[in-house]
């Protein structure tokens, strides 16, 4: 596997997330979440495992578009398909299941996923500190925070670098 697979990766992300916003007040592109993570992962916490980087490019493709693991699998390979899957909710369980869930199982990851996982909350705690969805009330902003704390608290031992950037996203909810 190449750079040339991640950029790949990163089309694929792109195009069918093409029609998707963030739920900040500016109704970002939903690309940037994916690249953002790709970013944490590579630049900030020096990871250069290329199935991991394109994991974390495709982590939401399963569960926010009309991509299959099956998709995925034909096109980056059964390992990567198997990444993306273990940091997809089940969209046809409720909100409050879902959270469940990824507290539970956070400890049952693989390596591989667990580090997508840890840079998804990273990414989304600095989201909702710094251009946070327009509908949030402080107490929604803060009930975010203190759930992702839960889902970490199972990928503890992972990676100190990632868990050190969480730690440092997780200190923005005083200013919330």
């Amino acid at each position: 596997m190449e750079v040339k697979t991640l950029i790949d990766a990163i089309a694929f992300a792109a195009d069918k997330h093409r029609n998707q916003r963030r739920k900040d007040a500016d109704a970002s592109p939903y690309t940037n979440h994916p690249i953002a993570l790709a970013g944490v992962l590579a630049v900030e916490a020096g990871i250069d495992d290329i199935e991991v980087l394109i994991a974390a490019v495709l982590h939401d493709t399963i569960e926010d578009t009309q991509a299959t693991r099956e998709e995925l699998t034909e096109r980056f390979g059964k390992s990567i398909a198997s990444i993306v899957a273990e940091a997809t909710d089940d969209k046809t369980q409720s909100k409050e299941a879902r959270r469940a869930l990824q507290i539970k199982s956070a400890r049952t990851l693989s390596a591989k996923a667990k580090l997508v996982k840890l840079a998804d909350k990273i990414c989304n705690l600095r989201d909702i500190a710094n251009h946070p969805p327009a509908d949030w009330s402080v107490q929604r902003k803060g009930e975010y925070f203190a759930w992702a704390e839960m889902v970490v608290a199972g990928l503890r031992g992972t990676h100190s670098v990632l868990e050190e950037l969480f730690g440092a996203a997780y200190a923005q909810r005083v200013a919330l």
